[in-house]
């Protein structure tokens, strides 16, 4: 398996309430897409959510979340949370409420 399938649930389950929300298997993982726009996913590693640039210091902040590279170059916007964090609601739940702030403000694909 390429992700944990636990990381996967929780995510879905934590977007639960929002209209909008598709599963799309992408980057060897699973990304969550809010009308058309990517907003978070799960992969070998942890997970990550996409936050915007304007968010992402306040994202960093949390203990478990580090600047998202898959190449070795941190994409702006983009932020990693480990096994820990992700598991955390408090963690979780916060970084997705900035996720959803900047996605939500996206136009619909």
């Amino acid at each position: 398996m390429a992700f944990s399938e636990l990381h996967a649930q929780l995510l879905r389950d934590s977007l639960s309430d929002l209209d909008g929300i598709s599963e799309k298997r992408m980057f060897g993982g699973l990304c969550f897409l809010l009308h058309g726009n990517m907003i978070c996913g799960v992969h070998k590693d942890g997970g990550m959510a996409r936050v915007g640039k304007e968010h992402e210091a306040d994202a960093l902040e949390l203990e478990g979340v580090e600047p998202l590279s898959f190449t070795g170059r941190p994409m702006g916007g983009m932020v990693e949370l480990n096994d820990a964090a992700l598991e955390d609601e408090a963690i979780r739940i916060a970084v997705l409420k900035l996720a959803k702030q900047f996605v939500g403000s996206l136009p619909a694909k």
